[in-house]
């Protein structure tokens, strides 16, 4: 093992270096911080007499590069130093296009530009007009364009700065956030010339067999990226696979393709052609609690990775957002606290923490967390988010929107100042913005369930009921095994008039809610011990349902299990083993576990419980149970809801009763 960790810390520091060296700084970061994760092995901590005391008189050569094994590109790679320190000093100041300048002047790409814009043509018009093989053969070697002898390295960093400088000059061109030339459609225009030139040093150095000759990897990921980019994702897919195939340790590529999936089917499906190593399994990992993955298998894989990385930020906040997913908020809270504890100045992810906190309403904490995020740095957009947030749980919407807006400035990728932006819209009643918000998140990001809810949600508000059941079914499709998305969905086709559906969206909630409230181990309807109570509200939709159905022995059935939700669900499971049918079982078979609920207790009485028990008074009441009638209308004058509709069917009951008495004698 320690044999293992020696390698793979070495693998890691070469990471941090080649990656630094490529100006991917995101990566580097990852790798260092995972490479100071791993605890020290006994030999490193040898005594102080057995260690060299003497430095060299001549000092130690400075490390500003490393080496190459491939002896042409570490010739080429000499020859470039002065040029390349050059331009990555002109990177690491953001002067991009003067960075690119080094390598590849304007006119070397332009020249490549349009040299592969005027052979398409050619190609098309030779295969209208049928000519030779010879004439095409001759004309493409004629305009076949000649690329600059050029190191991988320095290459990558010249295409990387012009990627960079377009993705630049895009969010300058969008200008104020949502302003009027912000319609989220702006494209970053090198493009289309970095595509090109590595199109032409890929076909350069491809054999018939289809390998390309040295390549180390670093182009093919940001080939991948641009087509990415460029919304061509199977082809980017192809690419960003291959890329780590040739170099795993770059987590930047990882995160590309993390990008790309969209359904836990594609992770499986991906898993297969990617290579074998720690790097791939803790991909598989993150791309899993990306997708709101929450098994006891994924929990498995963090221990074990744990186990190697004890310190960890990356994972510690994969831990975090595992018990988040979950619906466990105390656990996550708890882990997030104990990460902010180990690393106060990481501002990565107290995004996720400032959410828990606001659902929580725990005021105070989320208080010193934005004060702690403005100390560190005002101007990051996690920073703008928790300080937004805080906003938000007091009440100042247009405060809040105005943080938002500072953190989308900073970065318009920004997921959750999309999100909650859209939230605030919402409760400022400014349905567009808020629409146009959500949609913005769901470009950055399509599998954030919060997103599709809120436009659900928006046009549930706006009547257009159509457009709002679409989006609530896409967020419940992501988050299966949350009742409040199938409630909306439930909902939803209740109003559209849709009550068989509703009530199958809606028994789908009780499930899903029974899987976070009892824990992996039951199954709903399965007639086990169940500790949680249903939804009171939801039981009482389904039976409302049913009455309009005129199936008046499902709605009393489902009007009982609302009332018995007042002491508990123990008292009726047969009642839920009989209504809960096989048809809102999931197709996901994967347990998960979960906090287990509030044990036998149940909700009290509440509003919706109040409902069922007037609606089974009356029931009692049409079939002549006057005594069943007359004991819930007692006790609903006692509930304090309802309370003059509950003494006038008292009186009426008492009437009956002595015109029945009367009767008799």
């Amino acid at each position: 093992m320690s044999l293992n960790t020696a390698q793979l810390g070495a693998a890691l520091q070469e990471a941090v270096v080649k990656c630094s060296e490529r100006c991917l700084y995101q990566s580097a970061k990852w790798a260092a911080e995972l490479l100071t994760s791993i605890p020290p092995s006994d030999t490193d901590s040898e005594p102080e007499d057995s260690q060299m005391t003497e430095v060299p008189t001549d000092g130690l050569p400075p490390i500003v590069v490393t080496g190459n094994l491939d002896p042409e590109e570490a010739q080429l790679e000499a020859k470039e130093i002065n040029q390349y320190l050059l331009a990555k000093s002109f990177f690491d100041c953001r002067e991009y296009d003067r960075c690119a300048a080094v390598f590849l002047p304007d006119t070397v790409l332009a020249g490549i530009l349009s040299t592969t814009t005027s052979q398409s043509q050619n190609a098309a018009a030779s295969k209208g007009k049928g000519k030779t093989k010879s004439q095409a053969g001759r004309r493409s070697s004629v305009l076949s364009p000649t690329l600059p002898k050029l190191s991988q390295k320095s290459l990558f960093l010249a295409l990387y700065a012009k990627f960079m400088s377009g993705e630049k000059r895009k969010d300058e061109d969008s200008e104020m956030v949502m302003g009027p030339h912000d319609g989220g459609n702006a494209v970053n225009k090198q493009l289309v010339t970095i595509s090109r030139f590595l199109e032409v040093w890929f076909q350069e150095r491809t054999t018939e067999s289809g390998e390309i000759v040295g390549s180390q990897g670093w182009l093919e990921f940001l080939y991948g990226t641009v087509l990415s980019k460029d919304k061509n994702e199977e082809e980017a897919m192809r690419w960003l696979i291959r890329s780590v195939h040739l170099y795993p340790m770059n987590w930047g590529c990882w995160l590309e393709m993390t990008s790309l999936i969209g359904r836990v089917e594609d992770l499986n499906r991906i898993s297969q052609h990617l290579p074998q190593n720690i790097v791939s399994f803790i991909f598989h990992l993150h791309t899993s609690i990306e997708l709101y993955q929450s098994t006891s298998t994924l929990s498995n894989q963090l221990d074990q990775l744990l186990s190697i990385f004890p310190t960890s930020s990356f994972l510690l906040t994969c831990h975090a957002l595992l018990s988040y997913h979950q619906k466990d908020l105390p656990t996550a809270e708890s882990h997030f606290s104990n990460l902010l504890a180990l690393h106060p100045h990481r501002l990565d992810s107290l995004d996720h923490y400032s959410n828990i906190l606001y659902v929580m309403n725990l005021r105070p904490k989320l208080s010193f967390l934005a004060h702690l995020c403005s100390t560190v740095d005002k101007f990051r957009p996690e920073s703008c988010v928790v300080i937004g947030n805080y906003y938000s749980l007091l009440s100042s919407h247009e405060k809040a929107v105005q943080y938002f807006r500072r953190a989308l400035t900073l970065d318009r990728s920004c997921l959750s100042a999309w999100t909650l932006m859209g939230h605030e819209y919402v409760e400022l009643k400014n349905t567009h913005a808020a629409i146009e918000s959500y949609r913005r998140a769901v470009d950055v990001n399509r599998r954030d369930y919060r997103a599709w809810y809120g436009l659900g949600q928006t046009y549930e508000v706006l009547e257009m009921y159509a457009y709002a059941l679409w989006y609530y079914k896409r967020a419940a499709g992501l988050r299966p095994w949350d009742g409040k998305m199938w409630m909306a969905v439930g909902s939803c086709l209740q109003k559209m008039g849709r009550d068989l559906e509703g009530i199958k969206a809606l028994k789908r909630a009780l499930l899903a809610d029974n899987y976070y409230d009892t824990g992996a181990g039951s199954s709903f309807g399965s007639g086990r011990d169940r500790g949680g109570t249903m939804d009171p509200e939801i039981l009482l939709q389904i039976a409302a349902m049913y009455e309009r159905l005129e199936e008046e022995a499902e709605a009393k059935a489902y009007m009982e299990m609302c009332l018995a939700q007042e002491e508990g669900a123990a008292d009726n499971l047969e009642a839920s083993v009989i209504n809960i049918h096989a048809d809102s079982q999931s197709s996901d078979d994967e347990s998960r576990p979960a906090p287990t609920g509030g044990g036998e207790s149940g909700t009290g009485v509440t509003a919706a419980t109040s409902k069922a028990r007037m609606w089974l008074a009356k029931y009692a009441m049409r079939t002549g149970d006057f005594t069943r009638a007359m004991q819930l209308a007692t006790e609903l004058c006692q509930d304090g809801v309802e309370v003059e509709e509950a003494k006038a069917l008292v009186r009426e009951v008492r009437v009956r009763l002595e015109v029945e008495g009367s009767s008799n004698t």
